[in-house]
């Protein structure tokens, strides 16, 4: 798993973001941030593409190392 934050560049609905049900819907200021935990690239790569596909502008992405990753 990975955890990513999504930022679009709109404030999105509820129902919008139900289509995101692993994620976390935090709106600010004429954007929203989706935060949770993705299995893997293909996983992101839907979400992403999902978005786009909605019309919303993807403004950043940020994956967030997984503290107890026994490699690092």
């Amino acid at each position: 798993m990975t955890k990513v934050h999504i930022r679009v560049g709109a404030e999105l609905s509820d129902d919008f973001a139900s289509a995101f049900p692993q994620l976390l819907k935090r709106t600010q200021r004429a954007t929203t941030t989706l935060t949770g935990d993705l299995a893997d690239q293909q996983e992101l790569q839907g979400a992403l593409n999902l978005l786009s596909s909605m019309g919303a502008e993807v403004l950043e992405v940020v994956t967030i190392p997984d503290d107890s990753d026994p490699a690092e």
